[in-house]
């Protein structure tokens, strides 16, 4: 994994805007007869490839050090969709049901002190708060349309994305090939963020999560097994903290973590460290996120996964000031992390003297060999795609800033 040895390196969490065409292509694609598959067809698999390698292209231009593929063999069917890093695992796991429940549909649960349980998404307490925001067209708050329904886990999980992640990985290697770039991401879910769908067939929580880790693992393997470097995707570490309702306790949330990150360190096993990086986040939907929990009370929990690098939000108004969190955290030795320096959640494009500046108050508390300069989510879906090209450029900007000032 590309380390700032000489310059500061430049990378994204993942999603970037498709293009319309892949847009269409992708609403044009076919339903089986379950609700939430897509067919692929050799038409489709073309116009994927070659939309992939003008990406990787687009993104060298940009001053992209670390490309990936944008996830664009994630489907989206709209240009504003907040999903499609977590649905696009449906198509690449059997035991799957539309069942007409699902997190957005199903009634609202409670949690008590030492038996945590996630809620709804619609009875989340930063939604709740805001409520008239939130249910409000206007308010820019909107996550957009999904491209399938979200099933339930009605039989025993296996992967058969075999193809699938075949293609995301030949798709992107020929990118870098052809742009003479050695290192690229491609983006997985997580087990703990996986199991978040209805479970109807596992006899607890537990053992559903674990389930989840046994299938994604063959994902994990043929990204790391290519080459590539893993990104595995994992909000539900931050994120859950406000699906629980009401406020759990710091220590009983931090024993629920604990079994997903577990799951996690089990699917990675044997994985090497140095091709994996971990991106956290507390969702990328644009809403007030009063209810967030603070990164010092899950820092330890984070570091605890067995990556090599770690991304996480840190440029949005609810989370820049807790770079002084690494003030009081040792960053093991070896390991990067991957700060957002850009952000998805405004159309304002930072200047790129706030980019090196706030990239250097990272450098400052892990040294500057140790980050690389990211964003706080994907861009892909959430902002205009003049706008967050803008944003890449200015983190590229920003990046060659810094590195004069940091190495002279």
């Amino acid at each position: 994994m590309l380390d700032s040895r000489d310059r500061i390196q430049t990378t994204h969490a993942g999603s970037l805007p498709r293009t319309p065409e892949l847009i269409a292509a992708n609403d044009a694609r076919q339903l089986a007869e379950d609700g939430f598959t897509l067919d692929r067809t050799p038409e489709f698999d073309g116009l994927l490839t070659s939309a992939v390698g003008d990406l990787v292209a687009r993104q060298k231009a940009a001053g992209i050090t670390v490309p990936g593929d944008g996830e664009f063999g994630k489907a989206m069917t709209s240009a504003v969709d907040y999903g499609a890093w977590w649905s696009y695992s449906f198509q690449r796991v059997s035991g799957l049901e539309v069942t007409g429940e699902d997190i957005f549909s199903a009634e609202p649960v409670r949690s008590t002190p030492g038996n945590i349980r996630l809620t709804t998404f619609p009875d989340r307490r930063d939604w709740t708060i805001f409520r008239e925001a939130y249910t409000d067209p206007t308010s820019g708050i909107s996550t957009g349309k999904g491209a399938t329904a979200f099933p339930a886990t009605t039989g025993k999980l296996a992967y058969v994305g075999h193809e699938a992640i075949a293609s995301d990985i030949a798709n992107l290697k020929a990118g870098l090939a052809a742009n003479g770039l050695t290192e690229g991401f491609v983006t997985s879910l997580s087990p703990g963020s996986g199991s978040r769908i209805p479970n109807a067939f596992y006899a607890t929580e537990e053992e559903h999560i674990w389930a989840w880790a046994d299938v994604l693992r063959e994902e994990y393997k043929a990204i790391v097994d290519a080459g590539l470097i893993l990104q595995i995707d994992d909000p539900s570490i931050a994120e859950n903290w406000d699906q629980i309702n009401p406020e759990p306790s710091v220590e009983d949330y931090q024993a629920f973590t604990r079994i997903r990150v577990e799951a996690l360190n089990y699917a990675l096993r044997d994985l090497p460290q140095e091709q994996i990086r971990f991106h956290l986040c507390w969702g990328s939907w644009h809403g007030p996120h009063t209810t967030d929990l603070e990164l010092k009370n899950i820092v330890d929990l984070m570091l605890e996964i067995n990556a090599g690098a770690y991304s996480f939000e840190a440029a949005n108004a609810r989370h820049e000031h807790e770079w002084k969190v690494w003030q009081d955290v040792t960053l093991p030795e070896g390991k990067l992390i991957l700060p957002g320096i850009v952000g998805h959640a405004t159309n304002v494009v930072e200047h790129p003297e706030l980019v090196a500046d706030r990239i250097e108050r990272f450098a400052s508390v892990v040294g500057k060999e140790n980050v690389v300069a990211s964003t706080d989510c994907g861009l892909g879906g959430r902002i205009h795609p003049q706008i967050a090209w803008a944003k890449l450029e200015a983190l590229s900007a920003g990046a060659e800033i810094a590195s004069q000032r940091l190495w002279g």
